[in-house]
């Protein structure tokens, strides 16, 4: 695949409004405000422990919010997860979760479920509309597999796929279901520079056939070389949101990573010669 160029913004597909999240006494995500436009890939980054999932979570209905709203489209979510993904955003997980028993299309098919419109009788009867829901869903499924570089596994299981070919085959499934925003969380964790580039090309062609992406990452060259805005969460709010080079300079940014010295590591050692300083063992007098 090759780079393209990125589309231009035809406005805002997802507004977070302050949105909190607390479990009992522990705030894990403090009013976090955010948007993501239409044809734009924008990145989330933070320390461990940062809230980065648990505010996916309150995007995707997972969790309720405690305080904010998400809207969607211009259009108050409700928080629920088949809502939401029939609402157009679809997401991924830190940690792989296919159906380790059902072959790659199958995992993909699950992905159609809320663009079909048949219900339980149709299935059971398997009428002229069943089977035409069928086809055109297996075709599109197929339309994904090649897109992700799958068509070739797709008979098999899931759980006999290389871990990088799980990791595009969650990202399969997400798009089936037709998604304006699409969700990604670590895509690139566990795998090798090869894979990750691979994985980069395959974000940046998503966002090319109009699909919009957040996505967490802790690989920062993937984050930059990838994302329109980073936002940077520390202790649950955000602490800065712009462009990777605006980011990537933040004295703020870089001591959350690096964290900052304290007084102790900043004073210097005493002089050999003070009497505070006990002498080295073999040398007690």
């Amino acid at each position: 695949m090759t780079t393209p160029t990125t589309p231009p913004r035809a406005g805002t597909i997802l507004e977070a409004s302050g949105v909190t999240m607390r479990f009992g006494g522990l705030t894990a995500v403090r009013g976090v405000d955010l948007t993501v436009n239409t044809g734009e890939i924008v990145g989330l980054i933070g320390p461990n422990g940062a809230g980065k999932t648990t505010f996916f979570n309150c995007l995707t209905g997972l969790y309720v919010p405690t305080e904010g709203t998400v809207r969607f489209n211009g259009t108050r979510l409700s928080p629920k997860p088949h809502l939401v993904t029939q609402a157009g955003i679809a997401r991924t997980f830190q940690n792989i979760r296919l159906f380790a028993n059902m072959t790659v299309l199958e995992n993909t098919l699950v992905g159609r479920h809320t663009r079909t419109k048949e219900g339980l009788w149709s299935a059971l009867l398997r009428g002229p509309g069943f089977k035409k829901a069928e086809r055109t869903s297996e075709e599109r499924a197929m339309e994904l597999l090649e897109f992700t570089g799958l068509t070739a596994r797709r008979d098999h299981l899931a759980r006999n796929l290389p871990y990088g070919e799980q990791r595009k085959l969650e990202i399969a499934r997400a798009l089936a279901s037709e998604p304006g925003l699409l969700l990604l969380d670590e895509p690139t964790a566990g795998m090798n520079p090869h894979e990750t580039r691979a994985t980069q090309d395959l974000v940046l062609a998503i966002r090319d056939q109009g699909t919009a992406v957040l996505v967490i990452e802790h690989d920062m060259r993937f984050i930059f070389n990838l994302c329109d805005r980073v936002a940077v969460l520390v202790q649950g709010h955000k602490l800065i949101e712009g462009t990777a080079e605006t980011v990537q300079a933040d004295e703020r940014v870089i001591a959350a990573y690096l964290g900052t010295p304290t007084e102790e590591d900043t004073t210097p050692p005493a002089h050999p010669a003070d009497p505070a300083t006990p002498p080295p063992p073999g040398d007690r007098r």
